[in-house]
């Protein structure tokens, strides 16, 4: 039987590369126009920005259960993250990308490679539901604390927070910065929650035919959605930046 493509995973995909690349755009227009949008800066814009991301992640997660090779597309994923650190160090120092989230999606692919096989004898529901608690308890792990809704139940040695090899884990120095900062903790952690999802799926045999209904221009989006992610900013800069200043000068 030819293997169905499930339409919905690809449409949800889609619809979540748009949010990120209007987010983006909304982000350049703010922070390097210098555009006074307080809204860009309120609680929502935040709330908007972390659908964002969970929803690659967990969906990233959900999909491991589905797909083959994902040593191979991990390591390919791990090295296109490493194109936009590279981009800004070189072009836009002041905003640079460092561990973001396609590192944070490789890395985890990887893995959870060598996971995958003691992984798959725990329940799933069971794995969802502790992968996610230890998601919100290691929330805050990057301000010194193990603990989540403002209860701390343990804090972190300093000596911890070194270097960049600790900030990739999730301990960056008090002088680290990244415009896009994603590391093993307490991301992993939500990318687990979504391939225990997917187990569950898998193994009930839920994939019915609500998953093969998509929207063909968003699923097209979603299933080239690592190209967009690695064009859409100097696209986005070449537009908002770069091309009104050409024509300024020439008005």
């Amino acid at each position: 039987m030819k293997k169905q493509r499930l339409e919905l995973l690809d449409t949800i995909r889609g619809i979540t590369i748009i949010s990120m690349v209007l987010y983006h755009a909304s982000w350049d227009f703010v922070y390097i126009l210098g555009c006074n949008w307080e809204w860009y800066r309120s609680i929502y814009a935040n709330i908007w920005q972390q659908s964002i991301c969970w929803t690659f992640i967990l969906l990233s997660g959900f999909c491991f259960t589905l797909g083959k090779k994902h040593l191979k597309r991990g390591i390919i994923v791990f090295g296109a993250g490493l194109l936009p650190t590279a981009i800004t160090i070189i072009f836009l120092p002041e905003d640079i990308v460092i561990f973001g989230v396609l590192t944070l999606i490789g890395s985890a692919m990887v893995i959870m490679t060598a996971l995958d096989k003691p992984f798959s004898r725990i329940n799933p529901i069971v794995g969802a539901i502790v992968s996610f608690l230890l998601f919100g308890v290691f929330r805050n792990v990057q301000q010194g604390y193990i603990g989540f809704f403002g209860i701390r139940f343990a804090e972190v040695p300093r000596f911890f927070y070194s270097n960049y090899i600790t900030a990739y884990f999730g301990f960056p120095r008090s002088d680290f910065f990244s415009t896009d900062y994603f590391p093993i903790l307490p991301w992993l952690f939500l990318f687990i929650t979504g391939y225990f999802i997917g187990r569950f799926f898998k193994e009930k045999m839920l994939f019915g035919k609500a998953f093969s209904l998509g929207i063909k221009p968003l699923s097209f989006v979603g299933r080239h959605s690592l190209l967009i992610y690695l064009a859409h900013q100097p696209v986005i800069y070449l537009f908002v930046v770069i091309l009104p200043q050409i024509v300024k000068s020439l008005v």
